[in-house]
């Protein structure tokens, strides 16, 4: 289902150049309206869902259509972002309300490794073995066919 912008609670990130929204959109969906400074989502259908914007957004003005066989009945899964975590708040059909929070970061800014800490083939284009391996395999060496 896919996103789309409340009118009343879009700010359009304070007349930034680039919104919030328009900058995490990995499909380029959101864009600025810079006649009412309010973005919304150009091609809905192209959605996939990965909620970005939904938790970006510092106004909680976006929000993603539920699917039709919960939201016609009163369901709804709503995000709050804070600096360090994400609280999901989950209403069910039935009316029960679960909260769950999840940290946006599970190693320090500038910390992460890419590689995972493990050598990687790069410098080799030719070889067959992919990123670290066969160490994450636990391995001497990966078998190949000579």
């Amino acid at each position: 289902m896919p996103s789309f912008v409340i009118p009343e609670k879009c700010d359009g990130c304070k007349a930034l150049d680039k919104t919030a929204c328009q900058y995490i959109c990995p499909n380029d969906l959101m864009v600025l309206n810079k006649e009412i400074m309010k973005a919304y989502n150009r091609e809905p259908e192209m959605c996939w869902e990965c909620y970005n914007c939904v938790k970006i957004c510092p106004t909680q003005a976006i929000e993603v259509r539920g699917y039709a066989d919960f939201v016609p009945m009163g369901a709804s899964v709503l995000p709050m972002r804070s600096s360090d975590s994400i609280l999901w708040t989950v209403k069910f059909r039935n009316g029960m309300v679960k909260r769950f929070k999840f940290p946006t970061r599970t190693t320090e800014e500038g910390k992460a490794q890419p590689n995972g800490g493990y050598a990687t083939a790069q410098d080799d284009l030719n070889s067959e073995a992919l990123a670290q391996e066969p160490e994450a395999l636990r391995l001497k060496e990966v078998y190949t066919i000579k």
